[in-house]
């Protein structure tokens, strides 16, 4: 669009400045260096976002420009995409606004353009401006990554609000809020890019069609007779409430017409998803209940504690269902996405909405290209603590290649969670999980300088800023606008306009503060009784005109309503001051659209710097909103502020705003991902175990086969071997799942047998291995069975001698003897010297016993054993796969299976790794055979433990908790170690309740 079409004359020609003019030379930036690294860039957290970071830089100058590239720079410099916008192509002595507008926008678009022919075009050509590639030229040039053009970004809100009329098209409308994030969205859909965009996005709440209108009626016609009179009615009493409508019904035939309008809408093509439970759908249409449940869950514990509000305790009944629909609403959208989906697609996840979003997706194809973003602000460790189910929203983050921010503090924020929760190493730069590294990046999001300049001077909006110039003549105006929610600091605003007039009396009747504020759209705002914050606003309004006002002036103008756009740019231009005191913000683009609106006046820009905006505007007056007085002394220096000083400031601010924009933000968001893409290609992560898809694939096998390790998977590692005991719940969770038929459950441990009889030997159901196979018991069987009888023990001996020599230097150290095996212990010994000692007596013992003997030595956690070489689990896992194999063929008839429908595999350490490597033999057919011995989708391999580990697994749990809660979620055991006879789904857990709701697809009560 051209810009200058819209704007009326005479409205751009201030400051002209010819587009080629030669540049003149910008002085050097003085770039930071790298942040604190590891444990101080983790501890030493700040409070105020981004006022001492550099992190909006780094993408400030080109690769010939920029000398040190600061944070996050060793990746980039290593897996260049692109070159980054100069970064004073705004800045330019001279230039007018038009020119800076255009700049900017042009330069953002170049910027895209560069990132999309690294990645997909060919460097070869030097073509900067080519056409969208083709598929075939995408494979030729990236061919590891196999990268399409498409970009699925996932969204709760959809760019819409809709109207539902019966039978006819739906009415689409422009939502409220989010317009950067909507403006990324256009422009990514737009020509301007050779990315095909899709975004999948919930409906939103649907109201009940509106009924057609009765037409001429007679109700304002006088009764012809006294028995056509209306029926007096007692107006004291309340007429009787009709019964609410159950839901709203929306047949198939609407359904489709909308997905149809979405899907040829010219801006921005989405694909809907439908949120109800399976009992509120058919194949005639769906009928949607409790529309606001999707969204109670995010907004109610995740948007008030990211915003550093605390709950109450409660009885948690409420937040168990609430957790449920939040995990179920996910999981529609990982199913909506993966139909839409195609391998070298890039998914874009965005908001806490859909922060186990990733993670989803990654379980069920774990080689997708996933970004997330957040978009509000992310609290220290010390907050998200308070989150029960806050180590399964960081692992839903997790999923991710990369994780973006809009400031450098809640990155870091991000980052040390996920080591002090989590256990988790990480640094500055990412956190290593699951076998691989999930990159963390800083990404300040811009607004459409373009369109906000061409929307702020229409010829309407030029009308009403004359009517408010001539309304309010001399007087000074300081603008807010705001929503009307706690985080917004519309109080702390008042309470500090009323200190100003009160310290500076030569102010009163010559300033006006107009607050304009926006109903909040979060329900937990709405709904919040000891949070009167419309209440308490109102009151500091009439405190403050009561006090300073008069009958013909009021120094406080609040109008709590949404304002048209034309108003809302009016207000801003006409602005001499823009006061925003956000408490806790994540990127505040009023800020943004001030500074644009601002062009010609120069008001100044007061911020607060708790606001996701203060790290990027650094120019404007920071202030802290708690600080009254401090504030009231910052409206004072703007108010008398030279106007020179003024210019100078809104011309810097300028520049970043629309150098900076939302071409910018989506084009750099993108290079940063297709960087870490580029350096990771041959990395795959491990995904986290995806309950759900257990739990269906356990319900509908009729044979099933368990094998746990002991030590780290059904019990934590503990300092004293003797120690770990299994707990209550391990043994009922166990009990329970042997007790089915149809279950065959063993447990596969170093231990030696007499350990394992002592604590599980009264589960007569259970079958036992002991000392890494050397040992077998079958469940009911009461000898055991003795693998390595045959094998000469005479290395043992030596072994021995050796074990006791390094016993005698190690304090703390001990020797377990089993009867197949010899284990030296140095959990109780100095951790540096035992790790140390270890190692010698490993080379000792390789080049003394393992030259002459046919044993080998492993390394575990904190020991080192010795065994006979072909003794290992995966030896037993063959035995039993191919031996109940052989059992089941052998009695199959018509109707029963003739091999094992599940098979499930956990285990912690590499001497488990045996067992997935042998399971992973047996899910590939055979020479000779037709089919595997386990169907490849029916075998659940999972290690357990620490996320950095490279494994032969499948699935990934954190810690043995996890495994026990996997455990009870099949047998159908509470949380509290009963049965499922003696509490069930009410004292079960809100992950495995979620999961339940996932394959049930509503929440069960019984």
């Amino acid at each position: 669009m051209d810009q200058k079409a819209g704007a009326p004359n005479g409205a751009h020609q201030a400051d002209p400045a010819e587009p080629n003019a030669p540049r003149p030379n910008a002085p050097e930036r003085a770039e930071t260096i790298q942040p604190p690294h590891l444990d101080h860039a983790i501890t030493d957290v700040p409070v105020t976002p981004d006022i001492t970071s550099e992190a909006d830089k780094v993408d400030g100058a080109s690769g010939a420009e920029q000398s040190d590239l600061g944070y996050f720079s060793r990746h980039e410099a290593d897996h260049a995409v692109a070159a980054s916008p100069a970064p004073n192509i705004t800045n330019i002595q001279g230039q007018s606004f038009q020119n800076k507008v255009d700049t900017g926008a042009q330069e953002g678009q170049n910027y895209m353009r560069r990132v999309s022919v690294a990645v997909m075009g060919n460097p070869a050509t030097g073509n900067l401006n080519p056409a969208t590639p083709s598929m075939s030229e995408i494979r030729a040039i990236s061919p590891d990554l196999a990268l399409t053009s498409n970009i699925i970004s996932a969204t709760f809100n959809i760019p819409h609000s809709l109207k539902y009329h019966k039978g006819a098209d739906w009415e689409l409308t422009p939502r409220r809020g989010q317009s950067a994030l909507f403006d990324g969205f256009s422009y990514l859909s737009s020509d301007d890019t050779p990315w095909n965009h899709t975004v999948v996005a919930w409906t939103g709440e649907i109201d009940q069609p509106s009924e057609p209108s009765p037409g001429n009626t007679t109700a304002h016609l006088s009764a012809r007779n006294a028995l056509s009179k209306p029926v007096p009615i007692n107006g004291e009493k309340r007429p009787p409430t009709p019964p609410a409508a159950d839901g709203v019904w929306i047949p198939k035939a609407d359904m489709e017409r909308l997905e149809s309008q979405l899907s040829h809408h010219k801006k921005i093509k989405t694909v809907p998803v439908w949120l109800a439970d399976d009992a509120e759908g058919s194949q005639d249409g769906i009928r949607l209940k409790d529309q606001a449940r999707w969204r109670r869950y995010a907004e109610h514990d995740l948007y008030t504690l990211f915003h550093y509000k605390q709950h109450e305790p409660t009885d948690g009944r409420a937040e168990r269902v609430q957790w449920a629909d939040y995990f179920r609403m996910n999981l529609k959208f990982a199913n909506k996405i993966l139909e839409v989906y195609k391998p070298g697609d890039i998914v874009i996840v965005h908001d806490y909405n859909l922060m186990l979003l990733p993670s989803m997706l990654r379980q069920r194809a774990p080689h997708m290209y996933i970004a997330f973003f957040l978009h509000s602000p992310f609290p220290s460790s010390e907050f998200l603590r308070c989150l029960p189910r806050r180590k399964e929203v960081l692992e839903g983050v997790l999923g991710a290649n990369l994780v973006g921010f809009q400031s450098y503090s809640y990155s870091r924020h991000f980052a040390s969670c996920c080591t002090r929760i989590l256990g988790f190493p990480s640094d500055s730069s990412g956190v290593d999980a699951y076998g691989s590294r999930v990159e963390v990046g800083v990404f300040p999001i811009g607004i459409d300088a373009t369109k906000v300049a061409n929307l702020a001077w229409t010829d309407s909006v030029n009308e009403k800023y004359e009517a408010l110039k001539a309304m309010y003549g001399n007087k000074k105006l300081i603008v807010g606008r705001d929503r009307l929610d706690s985080v917004r600091g519309v109080a702390q605003k008042l309470m500090a306009f009323e200190r100003f007039l009160e310290l500076y009396p030569e102010w009163r009747d010559k300033v006006v503060l107009i607050q304009v504020t926006s109903p909040t759209n979060i329900e937990e705002e709405k709904d919040d009784p000891e949070d009167k914050i419309s209440s308490r606003v109102n009151e500091l309004v009439m405190k403050i005109n009561g006090a300073y006002g008069s009958i013909g002036f009021s120094p406080v103008l609040h109008y709590p309503q949404y304002i048209s756009q034309d108003e809302y740019f009016a207000l801003l231009r006409v602005a001499d001051i823009g006061l925003i005191t956000s408490v806790r913000d994540g990127m505040n683009t009023t800020s943004l659209e001030y500074v644009i609106c601002q062009r010609q006046s120069a008001g100044p820009l007061i911020l607060s710097e708790f606001s996701g905006t203060a790290g990027s505007l650094k120019d404007a007056i920071h202030i802290n909103p708690w600080d009254l007085s401090g504030v009231a002394a910052e409206i004072n220096n703007a108010l008398t502020m030279p106007q020179a000083k003024r210019e100078a400031m809104e011309q810097s601010l300028l520049a970043h705003v629309t150098s900076k924009n939302v071409q910018f933000w989506i084009a750099g968001f993108l290079r940063r991902l297709v960087t870490v893409l580029g350096s990771r290609r041959n990395v795959t992560a491990t995904p986290l175990l995806d309950r759900s898809d257990l739990l269906l694939k356990y319900r509908a096998a009729k044979k099933r086969l368990f094998m746990f390790d002991y030590d780290g998977t059904l019990t934590p590692i503990v300092r004293e071997p003797s120690a770990a005991i299994p707990s209550e719940r391990v043994i009922s969770s166990l009990k329970a799942l042997a007790a089915d038929d149809r279950n065959a459950v063993w447990i596969i441990s170093g231990r030696d047998q007499e350990f394992l009889m002592h604590h599980l030997g009264h589960i007569k159901e259970l079958g036992f291995s002991a000392e890494h196979g050397s040992f077998m018991k079958h469940p009911g069987a009461a000898e055991w069975e003795n693998l390595a009888e045959t094998f000469d023990m005479g290395w043992q001996k030596e072994v021995l001698e050796v074990f006791q020599k390094y016993t005698d230097r190690v304090p703390g150290s001990f020797i377990e003897q089993k009867r197949c095996a010899l284990t030296w212990h140095y959990r109780l010994a100095d951790p540096e010297q035992g790790v140390h000692m270890s190692h010698e007596c490993s080379k000792e013992l390789e080049n003394t016993v393992g030259r002459k003997w046919d044993v080998e030595v492993m390394a575990g956690k904190a020991n080192l054993e010795v065994r006979p070489t072909f003794i290992n689990k995966g030896e037993i896992v063959k035995r039993l796969v191919t031996t109940y194999n052989a059992e089941m063929r052998a009695l199959a008839s018509e109707g029963t299976p003739d091999k094992i429908e599940f098979v499930l595999c956990m285990g912690d350490d590499f001497t488990d790794e045996d067992m997935f490597r042998s399971l992973n033999g047996l899910s590939q057919p055979a020479d000779g055979q037709a089919a595997p011995e386990v169907a490849p989708e029916e075998c659940f391999t999972v290690t357990v433990g620490a996320s950095t580990k490279v494994t032969l697994a499948r699935w990934h749990l954190l810690e043995p908790e996890d495994v026990i809660e996997c455990v009870a979620l099949l047998a159908g055991v509470g949380g509290s170690g009963t049965g499922a006879t003696s509490g069930g789904v009410l004292s079960m857990g809100e992950v495995n309740l979620a999961a339940l709701s996932a394959v049930e697809d509503r929440i069960p009560t019984e």
